[in-house]
């Protein structure tokens, strides 16, 4: 007889807590668990390869137990838990108060031993290599050294075997809690159980269809992606989706599972939003089924167009000021050869959760394709939401600066740069050049070929239309001042 590969059983929470006898098994899970999931971005639980037993994300999880109590002390296991679970915030609960848990053991299986350590207390029959019975009673203990088995006429030590059979219920897998229990009275009785798991996560998922023409106008659909890589199904599970990001003091690939278009149809019931103290919550209109290893996605809100900003976007230095004029003629760099990055922005017309927002635009033949991706953040009704799509093809920006000259005795700094923008498009494209003159915190533009956009105490932008297959050119200075108590830089 062979013997199996076996993980050790962990054990957790009570230490020292002694079995009583008998033992009573408790009923599988019931379907209808209430889940509150909490978003992550964690990039393990969403990918499409790798382990299905995945450590982040973060849910609370409340679910009926029918248990089968006698009067007086007892033990019972409650199995076909998730993987990664919290032992001190494991709570189960009577509400006909008609028992009370007088201690708990959390049993933290892994692989086959997994599946056993849920069986502890139920009826089992051990089975050797030629698929005979060599072992019949109740199940006390599993591990890698073996399996501990009891009946009337006494225990057994069985350290060979090739299988574990139940003639009844289901066969359970991931962790199972050992309590012990004290009942008022008999029979069937319901309980709460609730605790925090990892495994399971959510984040939002926009998709923008550009549509045609000269405004930018596009389809929005929002999607909640849900990731479960807990150890275990959920069947009709109740869910809440919580936006924001609450703090959590303990550290603690899958097959894209996507509802049919139909399903985002605007007719379809849509999450019930609420405010949840200084977050947002989403709650689910019907029960889903989330299969260990999938990411499934529902709606979030109602399909609907929205108007938009596209931007062709050349941006020079940055917004950080320094402490001190800085006079060197290399600061802050001289000419460039840059990209345009094109980038898309949109109004949240409802609080949007953070999430990556895919684009989309129409092909010459009508086709959708995709033209980029970014992420957003939690953003409020009526705030703006910017992602880059990615490098313009066609266009192109050179950048030299054209004059430097620095006066010491008169405390004043004077540049000028130019910048030239080529499009070999056959199209007119308007592109936005963002400069920041951030030398010193003192300064003016002293001129420019054309009057900027925004003019901020950090920032200069203007916006040049580029006919299609020419060049356009920006011409401006800027003039700098300092007092006498500022220390220049050279």
């Amino acid at each position: 007889m062979n013997q199996p590969a076996l993980s050790a059983i962990a054990l957790a929470c009570v230490a020292g807590l002694a079995f009583a006898a008998p033992v009573h098994a408790a009923t599988p899970t019931a379907n209808g668990a209430d889940i509150t999931l909490y978003r992550s971005d964690s990039a393990a639980l969403y990918a499409s390869s790798g382990d299905n037993n995945v450590d982040d994300g973060y849910a609370v999880v409340r679910e009926l137990r029918a248990l089968a109590l006698k009067p007086g002390l007892q033990d019972i296991t409650l199995g076909d838990l998730p993987d990664h679970l919290d032992a001190e915030a494991l709570a189960l609960g009577f509400p006909d108060g008609g028992a009370k848990v007088v201690s708990q053991r959390l049993l933290l299986g892994q692989g086959g031993s997994a599946a056993l350590t849920g069986l502890l207390g139920r009826e089992v029959t051990v089975l050797g290599d030629n698929g005979q019975a060599i072992a019949s009673g109740t199940l006390r203990r599993a591990g890698n050294d073996g399996l501990m088995v009891s009946d009337t006429t006494g225990t057994s030590w069985i350290r060979q075997y090739a299988g574990v059979r139940v003639g009844s219920g289901d066969f359970p897998t991931g962790s199972s809690l050992r309590l012990r229990i004290d009942a008022t009275r008999g029979g069937n009785t319901a309980a709460v159980l609730s605790y925090p798991t990892s495994g399971l996560g959510w984040r939002a998922a926009y998709v923008a269809t550009l549509q045609p023409g000269d405004d930018c106008r596009m389809q929005f659909e929002s999607r909640a992606s849900i990731a479960n890589r807990s150890g275990r199904d959920w069947h009709d599970a109740k869910l809440t989706l919580i936006a924001g990001e609450p703090n959590f003091a303990k550290a603690s690939a899958p097959r894209p599972m996507m509802m049919q278009a139909k399903a985002f149809a605007a007719a379809a019931p849509m999450p019930e939003q609420a405010q949840m103290d200084n977050y947002r919550s989403y709650t689910l209109p019907a029960a889903v089924n989330l299969p260990d290893g999938s990411v499934s996605q529902v709606p979030l809100y109602a399909t609907r167009t929205l108007g938009c900003e596209r931007t062709n976007l050349v941006e020079n230095g940055g917004t950080w000021q320094p402490p001190q004029p800085m006079l060197g003629r290399d600061f802050n760099g001289g000419g460039s050869n840059g990209t345009i990055v094109s980038t898309l922005k949109l109004t949240a017309f409802d609080s949007l959760p953070a999430g990556y927002l895919r684009v989309l635009a129409q092909d010459s033949h009508g086709t959708p394709q995709f033209i980029g991706e970014g992420r957003i953040g939690d953003t409020p009704k009526g705030g703006d939401a910017t992602i880059a799509l990615g490098q313009a093809f066609d266009l192109r920006a050179q950048r030299e600066r054209t004059a430097f000259h620095v006066d010491q005795a008169g405390r004043t700094l004077d540049e000028a740069f130019r910048i030239t923008l080529t499009n070999a498009g056959d199209s007119a494209r308007t592109v936005t050049v963002r400069e920041h003159p951030n030398r010193w915190r003192e300064w003016k533009l002293a001129s420019s070929s054309q009057k900027p956009s925004r003019q901020t105490t950090d920032t200069l932008e203007f916006r040049v239309n580029v006919p299609a297959n020419g060049k356009a050119v920006l011409d401006y200075a800027v003039h700098y001042s300092w007092t006498a108590t500022d220390k220049p830089q050279p």
